[in-house]
């Protein structure tokens, strides 16, 4: 098998299914037409400089240059988490509390990819360090998200009740652990439910790449499964490493709800 390069027209064909369903939605007036448009140029633009900067990175192999896109990348993360959320904490604590889990478990995650499993010469490569980054850092955001949105709307909703268990000598860990648990599990059922259903329901995207670009499928399987199983460990410790830190924000040293700290989304 061999790499099969990719035209312009090739990529116009396979936009077809996308612009018969901006036309589905056109014709049930479901108002998604534009959505989709714009939200595929974004996609092709983006992907577009992101390959451009990429390969002028790898071309030149300098550990600075890694290491400034892969901090672009935690901050790109990072400003995702935090326009995400309906309820968000104010000021520095929003940025630590959506910069620091996902970059302690995608630095973990990467650092055990690079030089422990792959091994490559040298290891801190580009080519290996940010490809996995990125992977680590979409699955983790996307978890901390879940799991910041669903406490902070959950601890709002059972303030009294929270209030009523600190007032009775409860610990911050003790009040919120309702909340805590169901922020836990809805941030980590995606990556959960990814693992169940690969290679029965669907086939991973990298997986599918590397078989079309000439890989044998057994080799190809081999990486998916060390970068799912990558993947879901950092985005658990990120999942873990947010709620926990969202319990130590909502309450202080003398045992009460701090929902001052946090600030409603205003609707554009």
């Amino acid at each position: 098998m061999t790499y099969v390069p990719l035209s312009l027209t090739d990529l116009v064909i396979a936009s077809v299914l996308l612009v018969i369903s901006g036309a589905l939605s056109l014709a049930f007036r479901l108002g998604l037409e534009k959505t989709i448009a714009i939200s595929a140029i974004r996609m092709v633009i983006q992907l577009s400089l992101v390959a451009l900067v990429l390969k002028f990175v790898f071309e030149i192999g300098s550990p600075l240059w890694t290491a400034l896109i892969a901090l672009l990348m935690l901050a790109a993360a990072a400003f995702e988490i935090i326009s995400r959320q309906d309820r968000r904490f104010r000021g520095w604590q929003s940025i630590a509390l959506s910069a620091g889990p996902p970059f302690v478990a995608g630095l973990i995650g990467t650092m055990i990819a690079a030089v422990a499993v792959i091994g490559g010469d040298p290891w801190y490569a580009p080519r290996y360090i940010l490809p996995i980054l990125g992977m680590v850092l979409g699955n983790a955001m996307s978890g901390v998200s879940l799991v910041l949105d669903t406490m902070t709307d959950n601890v709002t909703r059972d303030r009294g009740a929270i209030e009523a268990r600190l007032a009775l000598g409860a610990s911050a860990f003790e009040a919120l652990n309702d909340a805590l648990r169901r922020g836990l599990k809805t941030g980590l059922m995606p990556i959960l439910s990814s693992m169940a259903s690969t290679g029965i329901v669907a086939l991973p995207g990298m997986m599918t790449g590397q078989i079309l670009a000439g890989i044998n499928p057994v080799d190809a399987a081999k990486y998916q499964v060390m970068i799912l199983l990558l993947i879901a460990g950092a985005t658990g410790l990120a999942v873990f490493g947010a709620g926990l830190g969202a319990v130590w924000l909502l309450t202080d040293d003398r045992h009460r709800l701090r929902l001052d700290r946090l600030e409603v989304k205003t609707s554009e």
